[in-house]
């Protein structure tokens, strides 16, 4: 879907300013990983304080985003991800963390609002289990079983009962999500979670570690005397 290169020609209207204390390294993370996950928290049922929202995969790019973005709109935040990656996920504002090395959350009885799920590895009815009556599951990313199963299992899931299920298409270039970002940037409620920067000669190496699935947060590729930035 894309390359890594020092320059890049885009339409005007896939741009947008950065804030001025925000880094081009954090900027970089911020167009894929922020916006998808906004995008997703957000949906046709926007989170209402309180909910009980859990991110499944919370430890990656995209789920470091939704943690701190469900914090913003005053959710109760369970991450779940591998043991290395809780007291991050802790430092960056989850309320609960689960460790998937340890604990199956579809089995322990607690019912959330909404599941965002970076990392599908469970069949859909198992995460039905463990939404509220009219909770909402959106699958961002899995196997291909787990696709098929939202795409085609959720909308008859969703027309049979009180819980939604499925998945959002992603809506790239949205200047009110960047703006939105930005504001949240700003108002110290989302920091990017940076685990490493490789230069662009570095490329290689730098997806290798992404395809291990032990990187924090997002990996950031750099170009020389940094000054622009690219996210993996």
């Amino acid at each position: 879907m894309g390359a890594f290169a020092e320059y890049v020609c885009v339409p005007e209207n896939a741009l947008a300013l950065k804030p001025a204390s925000m880094t081009f390294e954090e900027a970089a993370t911020v167009p894929q990983a922020a916006i998808i996950a906004l995008q997703n928290l957000r949906g046709k049922r926007q989170i209402q304080p309180g909910q009980k929202v859990l991110i499944n995969g919370a430890g990656g790019g995209m789920g470091t985003f939704a943690v701190q973005i469900a914090k913003s709109f005053g959710a109760e935040v369970t991450g779940v991800d591998s043991t290395g990656k809780l007291d991050m996920l802790r430092s960056i504002g989850a309320d609960h963390v689960i460790d998937y090395t340890q604990e199956d959350f579809t089995k322990s009885g607690q019912r959330y609002d909404l599941i965002l799920n970076f990392a599908a590895y469970h069949s859909i009815f198992d995460y039905k289990r463990a939404l509220s009556p009219k909770g909402i599951y959106i699958m961002v990313g899995g196997p291909r079983a787990a696709i098929f199963q939202a795409v085609f299992l959720g909308p008859l899931i969703s027309m049979t009962g009180s819980k939604k299920m499925g998945l959002n298409t992603w809506k790239p270039n949205k200047k009110e999500d960047y703006d939105f970002i930005k504001e949240l940037f700003e108002a110290g409620k989302v920091v990017p979670v940076i685990d490493r920067r490789y230069p662009l000669s570095e490329v290689s190496e730098a997806l290798r570690y992404l395809e291990e699935g032990h990187h924090c947060g997002k990996i950031v590729i750099t170009v020389e005397h940094n000054t622009l930035g690219g996210n993996s």
